[in-house]
């Protein structure tokens, strides 16, 4: 491990052309800006489904192939850049990222969306191991734990800001449907162009080839709290992936709120909160977070039911607010004590499980909620989606609370 560092540290010296702490915020923004990308198309959705006349599912479809090509990016490309170099990987991600942005800006049919959303999964998927490998190589020694808060509480004040900065752009700027992407695009290609001036902190090392078999196990140590926190993980990634895919319909066909501006704020509302929550208990027991999380997510669900039943849009911002609440904080509890329980050389392993998941909770159930518009109406559906993160919550509760109890 020693070795390892010191030639990181000689690779850094002869490769750098601007200093460590620099290139660490630098990664960080570049970081927020590909999560605002993931968030902007949220608010236009509508807009699309407007122009086009797709019913609910088609669009809960161009929602979840990103998801999916994001998965399939992560568990086979996700660690190249360990013997590739980071660089390389950050510089071709970005670029995709960029031509992902220039489809969108292109779109004239539903199916130049889903090429969009494919191309920008596969780049996010590429990019997202890259980034958190890159932030724990250059972050400050005095701030060892200072990456750890940035991966987690960054990528969901991103998705925040990019729903609620395209809704304002919709609402209030020209081009609606081209005016974000095309920003983003030169974003992106301006980041790529950076990448030449960071330190290259990951030697080339043969294995790449191998490197992209899927490697995703849950070790035997862990097992019984995988199992715990698997509805804990169903729970937040599904309410996320309900909040980005529908959550603009729901503020449009349910509350009748029309403003573009309003759809940004409910998907900014449920992961702002969560980012907060991350903040605050990061250093908290992990299962212990869990489980308070989780009973903060069912509260919140509850609260969004009513609001959601009685067309209250006070009560859907509140209790969505409070999902968001434990929607960040369950899922960190649940991260956090896998990680901790799992040995370090399985660690890969088992995130790589934790991550199929999560993102197979983000898609599929957003996917069922499409195909149930049309037979149950967009509120029934939204009541019966929460009803099931509900259950999934204090599901995980109870399996976790007796655990605790015993120690």
């Amino acid at each position: 491990m020693q070795a390892t560092l010191e030639q990181r540290a000689r690779l850094d010296r002869r490769t750098s052309r601007i200093p460590r702490t620099a290139s660490f915020w630098l990664l960080a923004t570049a970081l927020f800006t590909l999560t605002f990308a993931a968030g902007a198309p949220s608010p236009l959705y509508v807009v699309y489904q407007g122009r086009w006349g797709f019913s609910p599912a088609t669009l809960t479809m161009i929602f979840a192939v990103y998801a999916f090509a994001l998965l399939l990016s992560l568990v086979t490309i996700g660690g190249i850049s360990d013997h590739v170099g980071r660089r390389p990987v950050l510089a071709a991600g970005l670029l995709l990222e960029a031509g992902s942005m220039l489809v969108f800006l292109s779109a004239r049919s539903v199916a130049w969306l889903i090429a969009a959303r494919i191309v920008q999964g596969l780049a996010t998927g590429a990019l997202t191991g890259t980034f958190s490998a890159g932030l724990v190589d250059l972050q400050p020694p005095s701030r060892p734990q200072l990456a750890a808060l940035l991966n987690s509480a960054v990528a969901t004040v991103g998705l925040a800001a990019g729903a609620l900065g395209t809704g304002l752009l919709v609402q209030y700027a020209p081009a609606p449907t081209t005016l974000v992407y095309a920003l983003l695009a030169v974003a992106f290609v301006l980041l790529a162009g950076t990448v030449a001036l960071l330190p290259e902190t990951a030697p080339r090392r043969p294995g790449a080839l191998a490197s992209l078999r899927p490697r995703i196990a849950v070790p035997r140590p862990v097992r019984a709290r995988f199992l715990a926190a698997t509805p804990v993980l169903v729970a937040t990634w599904a309410m996320g992936g309900l909040y980005l895919s529908l959550g603009p319909s729901l503020a449009a066909g349910v509350l009748h709120l029309r403003s573009h501006v309003i759809g940004g704020l409910v998907v900014a509302t449920l992961t702002g909160f969560g980012a907060a929550a991350a903040i605050v208990v990061r250093e908290r027991h992990p299962q212990r977070v869990m489980v308070g999380g989780s009973l903060v997510l069912a509260a919140g669900t509850v609260v969004t039911l009513v609001g959601l039943a009685t067309l209250s849009t006070p009560l859907l911002f509140a209790g969505t607010a409070v999902a968001g609440l434990g929607f960040g904080s369950a899922f960190l509890g649940a991260f956090g004590s896998l990680a901790q329980a799992a040995p370090a050389e399985q660690r890969a392993d088992l995130f790589a499980a934790v991550f199929v998941v999560a993102y197979l909770a983000f898609s599929l159930p957003a996917i069922a909620a499409g195909l149930c518009v049309p037979a149950l109406g967009l509120r029934d559906t939204a009541v019966g989606y929460g009803i099931g993160v509900l259950v999934l919550a204090l599901g995980a509760v109870s399996l976790t609370v007796p655990r605790l109890a015993r120690r």
